[in-house]
């Protein structure tokens, strides 16, 4: 069995369940969804997309991630269950979870992995970025199990809609006070600023150190408003404080595939260009016409980052207003 824990029915996970289909069809086996959290009204809905089994623990105090009650849940689970291969999202959720359920189960984890298949052997095999990017390590755990994996967002081509299996199943787990007892307590809550965020967005506008400096990231930030797009960042802009890390491309932050990516003032070190390469159409903007960013664009323009960015504001601003 493949199993996918997540904490929410999202585009990532349509994206794993894709995946798990299709290293079902090489190597036969059931295909299972753990939920984890307050509220799932639509799990059934999985079973159309050639889910297996659907397994849901719920409960009004998991509606916040703490690692003491999902991690007690899920091992119940995977103990019931036994998954041969356990997949999550390489995201805060994936990434806190997983590495405390391979450490309770005495297995291995291949983190941020970018490719899951089998071998002629049926052997799995994991794929992740190592050495900051500049090459693809594979990874195989031939003698612990389950073999675990968290996989980067927006990597895999999201599940269709085939039609309920025969004998396919939802199961609601008995959620007690015991399994959502938790050592930490929520203190207080700030929420974020209602942006949209990077690894949804069809539009992202991602500034780097060719922006000069933190005041013209504003620019960037109305262009990405106007087309109802996202604010991007690379690992220097990050480091310059100029935007918070949820912004960030890049080995060291998120995968990203926009329909339309715009690099301005960013020179497309590798760890940057892993990041958001698979983007639908990629636009560079940068100074120095021997910038590396050139090399994975689809239009390319040797100028300031900020000025030109500025240019397409106006003009795009101009165009709005006269549809208006």
């Amino acid at each position: 069995m493949i199993m996918i824990i997540e904490n929410k029915i999202s585009k990532t996970l349509y994206e794993l369940i894709g995946k798990a289909q299709e290293l079902s069809r090489k190597k036969p086996q059931k295909v299972a969804v753990l939920l984890i959290g307050s509220n799932f009204e639509n799990a059934e809905e999985l079973l159309h997309y050639g889910v297996d089994e659907v397994h849901v623990a719920f409960h009004k105090e998991l509606k916040r991630f703490s690692l003491d009650p999902f991690l007690r849940i899920a091992l119940k689970v995977i103990d019931e269950t036994k998954p041969d291969i356990i997949i999550s999202p390489a995201d805060s959720f994936g990434r806190t979870l997983m590495p405390a359920i391979a450490a309770a189960l005495k297995t291995g984890l291949t983190a941020d992995c970018t490719e899951l298949d089998f071998d002629e052997k049926g052997q799995f095999l994991q794929t992740r970025p190592a050495i900051g990017g500049n090459v693809m390590a594979m990874i195989i755990i031939p003698k612990h199990s389950p073999k675990m994996a968290t996989v980067r967002p927006r990597t895999f081509k999201p599940a269709e809609k085939i039609g309920k299996k025969e004998g396919a199943f939802v199961k609601f787990w008995e959620i007690t006070e015991k399994d959502i007892k938790d050592r930490a307590k929520l203190l207080s809550f700030t929420p974020k600023e209602n942006e949209i965020d990077i690894q949804s967005a069809d539009v992202i506008v991602a500034v780097g150190k060719g922006m000069r400096k933190k005041e013209n990231v504003e620019v960037a930030k109305k262009l990405a408003e106007l087309v109802g797009g996202a604010v991007g960042a690379s690992r220097a802009a990050v480091d310059a404080k100029w935007l918070s890390h949820d912004h960030q491309v890049g080995l060291s932050g998120k995968t990203v595939s926009p329909k339309v990516y715009i690099a301005a003032g960013i020179s497309g070190a590798v760890q940057h260009v892993a990041g958001m390469k698979t983007s639908e159409t990629i636009i560079a903007i940068n100074k120095d016409k021997y910038a590396p960013i050139f090399k994975v664009s689809d239009i390319g323009i040797v100028a300031d980052a900020t000025s030109t960015l500025e240019e397409i504001f106006k003009k795009l601003e101009k165009t709005a207003e006269e549809r208006i």
